[in-house]
């Protein structure tokens, strides 16, 4: 199983040396590593360069978190790509645990895993909705992302086949890939903590953008209107749809945000009138 690890990075000179790091102390080594530099302004790249000279570093104007992945995973030699958002880390034994896995369940396209969640420096447990699974997990991708890139492992040309990560969404955007992903494939979990993910700081993208959940809403409509759902998923789908859309709208009106109100009322009204029609596979 050889490995392409791709990394996107914007402005992370202060994470990226222990998310590097953390690469380069498994126990199990990768084949090849790829940072997409996506327009960083404060030297990161050059720093990288010192100190990892094997990094093979892109570079391109900032076009945001999708497109940087795509860039990697497009320019990567090998079959099997390992995300890596650049302000988490691996324990050491991650790749060996997942290259075991793919060994004796080889039939997977994505194999993912645990995590820690460290908030301000500090330790927090997930709540019961963030717990892991595998196997047909698409119900669970619905109300929110049930994998996290970094514990990933992804076969290169199953995210061909499903069109990659979408540019055009400035975030959520691995929520829309799981739920393309996984409507059509079981996945592989390991009960294990095998990442470190960092929150709580300000260039996070959940930081950066208010009413998450409409690029969700984005995510979930374009599915059911393009998707070939079972008909089980279909509805699963759309009641979580008409859910988000519910809370945005209500969220806006208390807010007086007229610009969500003229975007997402015409979208639930169309759904309350014609949503009930399940096609048929």
């Amino acid at each position: 199983m050889q490995i392409s690890v791709v990394i996107p990075s914007y402005n992370r000179r202060h994470t990226l040396e222990r998310a590097l790091r953390s690469v380069f102390d498994q126990t199990s080594t990768v084949d090849e590593v790829i940072l997409v530099d996506d327009g960083s302004t404060d030297g990161s790249s050059d720093m990288i360069k010192r100190l990892f000279p094997q990094v093979n570093i892109l570079r391109q104007s900032n076009l945001g978190v999708s497109a940087a992945r795509n860039r990697g995973i497009k320019a990567a030699r090998f079959e099997w790509i390992a995300l890596l958002d650049s302000d988490d880390s691996w324990m050491p034994q991650k790749i060996a645990l997942l290259r075991d896995a793919r060994q004796r369940h080889p039939e997977f396209v994505l194999y993912h895993s645990d995590e820690i969640w460290i908030r301000h420096g500090v330790r927090v447990n997930p709540k019961h909705k963030h717990c892991k699974s595998g196997g047909w997990i698409f119900e669970s991708c619905l109300p929110l992302c049930a994998i996290s890139p970094s514990a990933s492992v992804i076969s290169k040309s199953t995210l061909e086949s499903l069109g990659m990560f979408d540019e055009d969404l400035p975030a959520c955007e691995d929520y829309d890939l799981w739920l393309r992903l996984c409507h059509q494939f079981p996945v592989h979990y390991i009960d294990k903590a095998l990442i470190t993910k960092y929150g709580g700081h300000d260039d996070q993208l959940s930081q950066q953008y208010t009413a998450m959940d409409r690029f969700r809403i984005h995510a979930l409509h374009r599915l059911l209107k393009t998707a070939t759902l079972q008909p089980e998923y279909y509805r699963a789908a759309e009641e979580i749809l008409l859910g988000k859309l519910d809370i945005l709208i209500n969220g806006a009106v208390k807010h007086h945000n007229q610009t969500l109100l003229d975007e997402f009322i015409p979208l639930r009204d169309t759904w309350y009138r014609h949503g009930d029609q399940v096609p048929q596979c």
